[in-house]
């Protein structure tokens, strides 16, 4: 077995990612073998085979600037990995069939962050989503957008705790000043106050 090493940036850190298996052949069939093969249209692909799909560690670089570094599985990004779009966004995480899925942190270029779980591409369960100008969201997110309890404080330090629906407040929440105090307690809908607590 010839052990191959290449060095590839994977979140941020050199490191080197080393296989035990063979070179794969200079054409035909790739298993169980560590190659690189590129097509026509740009795209590139360097890490272990196998049955002639990526499988196993690698680094895929398209012509459109994207670049994916980490685990494949049958052809797909599959477990933990970096992918860097050609604006400079990122992701870094676990994928499943090339969808971030799981645990993972994803930036944008404008400086919107959000780190929690995904679900096929999407930031659906518990996560903290952070704008660029400070304010942000810690709670229960369903497909992008602020779903259940959470936490939203906006960039002079006030704050709303409660229930969100779509992206809004929606059901029983509290309103905070920045010092603290109480500015709002009762029902919420679509962001606009309906009524305070007391009339419950």
């Amino acid at each position: 077995m010839i052990c191959l090493t290449i060095a590839v940036l994977f979140g941020g850190v050199w490191k080197v990612l080393a296989s035990d298996l063979p070179y794969c052949p200079p054409s035909g069939y790739f298993h169980n073998c560590f190659g690189t093969y590129s097509w026509y249209d740009g795209d590139k692909y360097i890490g272990e085979w196998k049955d002639d799909k990526q499988h196993g560690q690698g680094t895929q670089t398209r012509s459109d600037g994207e670049k994916y570094v980490g685990e494949f599985k049958d052809g797909k990004f599959h477990g933990e990995g970096t992918i860097t779009l050609a604006d400079g966004s990122k992701y870094v995480g676990q994928f499943k069939v090339s969808f971030p899925h799981g645990q993972g942190t994803r930036t944008f270029a404008n400086g919107v962050r959000y780190v929690g779980e995904f679900k096929y591409g999407k930031a659906h369960g518990k996560g903290t989503n952070t704008l660029a100008d400070g304010s942000n969201y810690v709670g229960d997110f369903k497909v992008e957008k602020f779903n259940g309890q959470g936490t939203y404080t906006y960039a002079n330090g006030s704050k709303d705790v409660g229930e969100f629906k779509d992206g809004k407040l929606n059901g029983y929440a509290i309103r905070y000043s920045s010092d603290g105090s109480i500015l709002k307690e009762g029902i919420w809908k679509d962001d606009e106050f309906q009524r305070s607590k007391q009339l419950e």
